[in-house]
């Protein structure tokens, strides 16, 4: 049994298809195909079931998968810790940015991580807020910055670093031929939502019930930036970071509307570290990212 066996076996765990597990880790249908067959000859048991909808988990892989984690993160500590007894920290961390690394001071801490710790290396996996932390709870990411004002969950540490000033853009033509002085008339206007896993949803859905309306986002858009554009372009009146919708309205693409304001938190989001250890490489990037945010 190698590890990259492993690590192949999780992959189409989490994807439950071959091709894109294939491309999770970087390399050929065929070859994955074959790590699972020979796993699955050398354990003795059959870890999926193969229909055209794709792999699903049996009862078996199901149990081997919780086990084949632990397997790899013990590999990972035993190099950590070898690295430690040559005083370094190596390691390669994934972490689930939001779409602003400027918001983010994310090339401060890049910057930093280079200079200090060569050995750590870093992949961005571009994902909405909510969906690094399902990313994180499944393992799939170590970190994330998010948009995020829930509370600590079971196996997650959440360290809030900036509250997020939330406001509502309303596009130059309303504004310009009757602007919304209600907030009924504000919430009858055309509007542009963001998915469920959006960090600026929560707001969005608690502007509307607190007029007793249902949200109408009859336009949807993923990115924050996408937001911004659509209102720009006059389609909808959306949510926006306070700080965006200033930006947007100095460069004249839109207006503020000044009877609601809400807010959320910029977070860091992290995977418990065994045995609460600090010397990895997952606890020296955390260790950046606060100098960043508190310097």
């Amino acid at each position: 049994m190698e590890l990259y066996q492993l690590k192949s076996f999780l992959a189409v765990v989490a994807e439950r298809n071959l091709t894109r597990a294939a491309e999770k880790v970087f390399t050929s249908v065929p070859a994955v195909s074959a790590q699972i067959k020979a796993l699955e000859e050398e354990l003795g048991v059959q870890l999926f079931e193969r229909s055209s909808r794709g792999m699903a988990l049996t009862a078996a892989g199901e149990r081997l998968a919780e086990e084949a984690r632990r397997t790899l993160d013990a590999a990972q500590r035993l190099r950590q810790a070898a690295a430690q007894l040559r005083g370094e920290v190596r390691g390669v961390l994934r972490m689930g940015p939001v779409t602003d690394p400027l918001a983010l001071r994310l090339g401060e801490v890049l910057v930093k991580l280079a200079e200090r710790h060569p050995g750590i290396g870093l992949q961005l996996l571009q994902r909405l807020s909510l969906q690094s932390v399902q990313a994180l709870r499944r393992g799939d990411v170590d970190c994330a910055y998010v948009l995020y004002d829930g509370e600590a969950a079971d196996g997650l540490i959440v360290q809030r670093l900036r509250r997020m000033d939330l406001a509502v853009a309303v596009p130059r033509r309303f504004a310009d031929r009757e602007w919304p002085v209600s907030r009924d008339a504000l919430l009858s206007l055309p509007w542009i939502g963001t998915p469920p896993e959006c960090g600026l949803r929560p707001a969005a859905e608690r502007l509307f019930q607190s007029a007793g309306r249902e949200p109408a986002h009859s336009l949807m858009a993923e990115t924050e930036a996408a937001v911004r554009g659509m209102v720009a372009s006059g389609l909808g009146a959306a949510v926006l970071r306070l700080d965006q919708a200033k930006a947007a309205v100095d460069a004249g693409e839109l207006r503020i509307w000044p009877h609601w304001q809400d807010e959320t938190w910029l977070c860091w989001l992290q995977r418990e570290e065994p045995h609460g250890s600090e010397d990895t490489a997952l606890g020296a990037l955390r260790e950046l990212v606060l100098e960043v945010w508190e310097g």
